[in-house]
């Protein structure tokens, strides 16, 4: 995280492709490109790093969330359209794309960066996430969804390949043989299907998806900010990082103040619980 909090960042209401909204201990990230269906294209991707840049100077939660498409990505057309979380990069722009772009990683540089946030992020899936929008919700530490949700990467179809984490997130979050249909053959998986695999782990209707992601974000608000960063950091240290690693968080720990009240908090209800058993 930077000393210093940098270039001062753009305002909730600046943002032009996303709705954000700010609380205390959260932040609520709604892809706002309905147009096309959600689809990320440059500006997204630069106004996601300024989110990053927000939260890695005040580490909140990130909740990220979608809306309804209203057209094919990178087309413009108006129409009504069915739930979308993100249909992935925007064509348009893709199809222009060439050897130099690819090797500025776009993509997996933002959602490698979205995956590093000191506190956890939450992907709220509704419909459509498929290309770049599954990779975007494979950085997340949570996946929670609705019924309606389609996941998968079709790259593959469109002459490239899934560039943007999802060669080895997936394999991780679901297996390599399932993660391989998805990869190599195109298969797209239903909301059951993401369910039963672990890759969502919980679905909701879509009126009731916001409340389960706040919910979620109001049980680990409830934790100890600084226990919950140690803890997600040790979950992608190298494996010759530990033991070392889990010791030198814990010794941490052991001296921050919120350990000692926690605890004594702790103590304190135990002993109120069996004085008004007697």
């Amino acid at each position: 995280m930077p000393d210093s909090p940098g270039p001062a960042q753009p305002s909730v209401d600046a943002y032009r492709t996303l709705l954000v909204e700010e609380s205390p201990d959260r932040l609520l990230v709604q892809l706002n490109r309905p147009q096309a269906r959600n689809a990320i294209n440059q500006e997204m991707v630069d106004e996601l790093h300024a989110v990053c840049a927000l939260l890695e100077a005040t580490p909140k939660i990130l909740i990220l969330s979608g809306g309804t498409g209203s057209g094919d990505a990178g087309s413009g057309a108006a129409g009504s359209g069915p739930a979308v979380f993100a249909s992935g990069a925007d064509i348009a722009e893709l199809r222009e794309r060439r050897r130099a772009d690819a090797l500025q990683g776009i993509n997996i540089k933002l959602f490698m960066r979205i995956a590093a946030l000191k506190m956890p992020v939450i992907a709220a899936l509704d419909g459509y996430t498929l290309g770049g929008g599954a990779e975007l919700a494979y950085a997340a530490d949570f996946r929670i969804g609705t019924p309606s949700v389609k996941i998968g990467n079709p790259e593959t179809g469109l002459g490239i390949l899934a560039a943007a984490g999802a060669s080895w997130r997936l394999r991780e979050l679901i297996g390599e043989p399932v993660a391989k249909e998805v990869l190599l053959a195109g298969r797209v998986l239903n909301a059951q299907e993401a369910l039963a695999l672990h890759l969502i782990t919980e679905l909701h209707e879509p009126e009731a998806l916001m409340d389960a992601a706040n919910a979620l974000a109001d049980r680990i608000a409830a934790q100890d900010q600084l226990a919950v960063q140690f803890t997600k950091a040790l979950f992608h240290v190298p494996e010759g990082m530990h033991p070392q690693a889990d010791m030198d968080a814990q010794s941490v720990l052991f001296e921050s103040p919120a350990k000692f009240e926690r605890m004594q908090a702790f103590l304190d209800r135990n002993k109120d619980k069996k004085r008004n058993k007697k």
